[in-house]
């Protein structure tokens, strides 16, 4: 399994048999080594309804026949728009033909902003622990840091994590060093930082600063193997 990192929050997992995109901030994401016109996606999965995470998940889709999973009001929202969309919500587990999606708390807000300016509720945001022939990556979303990070560690055998580290919208790097310490993830992956100056972070360094598995700052485009 190859997973790969596209800058802001975007992820892509390839597997023998999908390939899978997590919140494809892709048109507007300076960082962005990706071609919404050409990317490939059997599967979209979503944290939260926000433009920064949603991103070019329509484009891609109505290209690509994608099949859209997120938490339920903006799963609803996006059938409505006529895509493939499963929703599910915070606590709830699946097993898809791709693997397992289960959706985890997130402190933080999540609502989708249409070209008139008007915000559509999206409910709750969420993480995702997504697990594929036994590894499992957690895509922890935008959040604060909070206790409950603990027990998903605790609960979890977590072999890749992609975590928050860009303050301001959420947890900053000295709050995420916490969370790495609570969730044990053999790999650490820094994200949602250095795509806008309010949320410019050292990546680097705070991978050398993670106490509990390996901190890896991939750079656009990079990626590593489960």
């Amino acid at each position: 399994m190859k997973i790969s990192y596209h800058g802001h929050s975007a992820v892509r997992v390839e597997t023998d048999s999908h390939k899978i995109l997590i919140d494809p901030f892709i048109t507007g994401n300076s960082l962005s080594d990706l071609d919404p016109d050409t990317v490939e996606a059997d599967v979209i999965l979503l944290t939260h309804g926000h433009g920064d995470h949603v991103g070019d998940t329509m484009a891609i889709a109505k290209r690509t026949g994608a099949f859209i999973v997120a938490l339920n009001e903006l799963a609803v929202y996006l059938g409505q728009k006529g895509f493939n969309a499963h929703g599910m919500n915070i606590g709830g587990a699946y097993d898809f033909d791709f693997g397992r999606v289960k959706f985890t708390q997130a402190f933080h807000s999540s609502s989708y902003e249409e070209e008139d300016g008007t915000f559509i509720y999206t409910g709750m945001p969420g993480g995702i622990l997504l697990t594929i022939n036994d590894k499992t990556i957690y895509h922890v979303g935008d959040t604060a840091l909070f206790s409950d990070l603990k027990l998903i560690g605790e609960m979890n055998d977590i072999d890749l994590a992609f975590v928050p580290i860009g303050d301001n919208f959420t947890m900053g790097p000295k709050d995420a060093l916490v969370a790495t310490d609570w969730i044990k993830a053999d790999i650490v992956v820094p994200v949602h930082y250095n795509t806008f100056p309010v949320i410019e972070q050292d990546g680097e360094a705070f991978a050398k600063k993670v106490k509990t598995g390996k901190g890896i700052a991939l750079q656009v485009g990079e990626s590593l193997e489960l």
